[in-house]
């Protein structure tokens, strides 16, 4: 693999996307350092589970591919946070970015610096990154103020505080993964199911009359064992495209089991057809 993109890169200079993506991980930075070298249009990079790539391959991508748009270092761990920091000030048209997995990448500095540098950015995984804190998300939330979709699986340090920056300074948040955040609360459902509310004039005047498809479309709340029923169901309430009912889980809740009680608008629904045919038949 390294001795082919070593040969490859220097003839495909117009090159867009490329997805190195490995089970045995063979990419070494040299390899990196010659697609920087040569591939200064590349705009989608996928260099997961890049196990043997340092700090030197972000230095290289940040000096030769400023327009990056896409990049997935997920499982990368050998990355630092200053390499991601450094990336970050020439790398500023980022939109999606994958961290899954980078431990030492992903850290409160590390955030902050996206958030400085990355204000288009609409997609974050950070899933199993145990070194993200509230410090961190809240400045990635007011810093990314188009963030749709944001994975903090495994984020075990973050508490209330990020979702309620979150609530209030991404609008137009879509999907949060939660899973395994058990320092999560009912203030944190209160907060998102609050922001529709408040933001609700605001944002039908930016969308004119598309109100109805803003606001979370999916929600993973899957081992947050502190949330209670009353909380989920408002948040359930405010946002109808969070779903519960067979096949349509757009909110998860596995291993809740004090949250059983929670129903979307579906049931409600569905409950309401049922009565109304048992009434029609007597």
């Amino acid at each position: 693999m390294n001795n082919l993109v070593l040969s490859l890169a220097p003839k495909f200079t117009k090159l867009l996307t490329l997805v190195l993506r490995q089970e045995n991980p063979q990419l070494e930075d040299t390899a990196v350092e010659t697609i920087a070298k040569f591939c200064h249009d590349l705009q989608d990079l996928d260099l997961s589970k890049s196990f043997k790539l340092g700090d030197r391959s972000l230095y290289a991508l940040a000096h030769g591919c400023p327009n990056l748009t896409k990049l997935n270092i997920s499982g990368c761990t050998s990355f630092s946070d200053e390499g991601l920091e450094y990336l970050t000030k020439f790398c500023r048209k980022l939109k999606i970015l994958n961290l899954c997995g980078c431990v030492k990448a992903a850290t409160d500095c590390a955030l902050q610096a996206i958030g400085q540098n990355c204000n288009m950015l609409h997609s974050l995984n950070l899933g199993w990154c145990d070194n993200v804190g509230d410090l961190g998300v809240t400045s990635l939330a007011y810093g990314c103020p188009d963030l749709r979709c944001l994975d903090l699986c495994g984020c075990v340090r973050i508490t209330d505080d990020s979702v309620i920056a979150l609530a209030n300074g991404c609008l137009h948040l879509r999907s949060l993964g939660l899973y395994y955040c058990r320092n999560i609360t009912d203030t944190a459902m209160y907060s998102l199911a609050h922001s529709r509310v408040k933001n609700k004039a605001s944002i039908w005047q930016s969308m004119k009359g598309r109100y109805d498809e803003e606001g979370l479309r999916s929600l993973n709340i899957s081992q947050c064992t502190a949330l209670t029923p009353s909380a989920v169901q408002a948040l359930c309430d405010t946002f109808p495209a969070l779903h519960t009912c067979s096949g349509r889980h757009s909110l998860v809740m596995s291993g809740c089991l004090n949250l059983t009680s929670v129903h979307c608008a579906c049931a409600v629904q569905s409950h309401r057809t049922l009565n109304s045919i048992l009434h029609t038949a007597h």
